[in-house]
């Protein structure tokens, strides 16, 4: 087949029947997703309404876990103080998560993606009913809760990925992880805001047990928009090892893109719940956790927007790494001192500089799922794959957090746990660095 390592749609236009002789064949209109997938029209095209609708479903599901993903740990927190607690809740989380991407990719790829979609988002709200009925006693249930957000995320984001796989290309995924990072970031901007300001105005728990209700409204609008996604084409069957085989493959690009991954997923892991939780500690005020999060969420509304319209896959590489250092750089004013000034200034640099991180690394791997037909007929197995890398670094990192604060808090030892926990993406940069202008060529090496 002529230039094999061609994008996977201009590819398949190329193929020939099995059993015909010469010539190009027909396209098959029963290929669905493969069926002028990539052809100069699409590919200069803008989004179409379904792209559009998937981007308004993930602003949902980011702007309800927004209103309340913080204070959940925060809620936690102020039953019981136990950083170690609190470590335990995300990791059974990130465990969770992990096993049902792995387990449920048979359902989304044989079956109706949608409902995984929509089902995630149902789970969610399950998560947040459960929290309004044990009210206080949520703390002794840590690792149900755990378990439950983590099925959440596991059967929302396995769908959301193969589906944002399916309606973007390389000539448009930058733009839309833009997007979707510009929503988040306005989710991240307002919803904390509304949650501090009415836990800080309601007696006791009210304000916690109002954002935990409004959260599972959000959700339930989330499912309803999620109906007008259309049902997509499902194909072949799902290969239980084929991430596996794709890692021990020697001349194969997924050994270093999982590492890479890994590696990325150490930061998550812990910066996901450890920042707000500081910002709490160190004010004792859920509306200073709004302030903080209406700042930094504004720095990086603008930030990915900037970064998706201009950061091209020629200087994927370079601005990768400009934000990598950054990233490192803004945690080092803690070891001078934690208080709301620098917890503020580090959220303000991050927000900043994580696009320039955080887009090439996501349309990278992305484009090397989708750099030929093949690869791209098993993008289920290789969005498993991908989240599965993602989720051992959280879960790595997650435990080396719960070692560290089961035997000290000591500010210091905290602070170069984040030092060199934060330092990970610069692991992931150096693996990925060969791949970020040549995947959606497909000469990823």
């Amino acid at each position: 087949m002529q230039r094999e390592n061609n994008r996977y749609g201009n590819t398949a236009a190329r193929e020939k029947k099995p059993g015909m002789a010469g010539g190009s064949a027909a396209p098959d209109k029963s290929e669905g997703y493969f069926h002028n997938r990539d052809s100069p029209m699409k590919a200069k095209a803008g989004f179409d309404s379904q792209t559009w609708l998937l981007l308004i479903v993930s602003g949902l599901f980011a702007a309800a876990n927004a209103l309340s993903g913080t204070f959940v740990n925060v809620y936690l927190w102020k039953a019981k103080s136990d950083f170690a607690l609190i470590g335990w809740f995300a990791f059974a989380h990130q465990v969770t998560m992990g096993l049902t991407f792995w387990l449920a990719g048979k359902w989304v790829k044989e079956h109706n993606k949608m409902h995984s979609l929509r089902l995630g988002v149902a789970v969610a709200a399950l998560f947040y009913s459960i929290v309004l009925l044990l009210q206080q006693q949520a703390v002794e249930y840590v690792w149900l809760l755990g378990i439950v957000q983590g099925l959440s995320s596991g059967f929302f984001w396995l769908a959301f990925n193969v589906v944002y796989f399916e309606v973007t290309s390389a000539d448009n995924r930058d733009r839309f992880n833009g997007w979707a990072g510009l929503l988040g970031s306005g989710a991240g901007m307002i919803a904390p805001w509304i949650s501090g300001w009415l836990i800080t105005r309601l007696p006791g728990t009210s304000g916690y047990r109002l954002i935990f209700a409004i959260s599972l409204a959000v959700f339930v609008v989330g499912v309803v928009f999620s109906f007008f996604l259309k049902k997509r084409k499902v194909s072949g069957k799902y290969e239980w090892t084929h991430g596996y085989r794709s890692l021990t493959k020697r001349d194969g690009p997924w050994k270093r893109v999982f590492a890479a991954l890994i590696a990325q997923g150490i930061r998550e892991g812990v910066f996901g719940f450890l920042i707000g939780l500081m910002v709490y500690i160190a004010t004792s005020n859920e509306m200073r956790i709004g302030n903080f999060s209406l700042v930094t969420s504004a720095v990086a509304l603008v930030s990915f927007y900037v970064v998706g319209k201009w950061l091209k896959p020629a200087y994927r590489k370079w601005g990768m790494l400009t934000g990598v250092i950054m990233m490192i750089v803004v945690i080092l004013p803690f070891f001078w001192r934690v208080n709301y000034t620098t917890l503020l200034l580090f959220g303000i640099g991050v927000a900043l500089f994580i696009p320039l991180y955080t887009i090439p690394m996501t349309s990278s791997v992305f484009d090397i799922i989708g750099r030929d037909r093949e690869s791209a007929e098993h993008r289920v197995e290789y969005v498993v794959l991908r989240e599965l890398g993602l989720n051992f670094g959280r879960m790595f990192g997650t435990i080396v957090f719960i070692i560290v604060v089961s035997w000290t808090t000591a500010p210091a030892a905290i602070n170069w746990l984040l030092l060199g926990v934060g330092s990970s993406p610069l692991l992931a940069w150096a693996l990925m660095r060969n791949k970020l202008t040549h995947a959606q060529s497909g000469k990823s090496r």
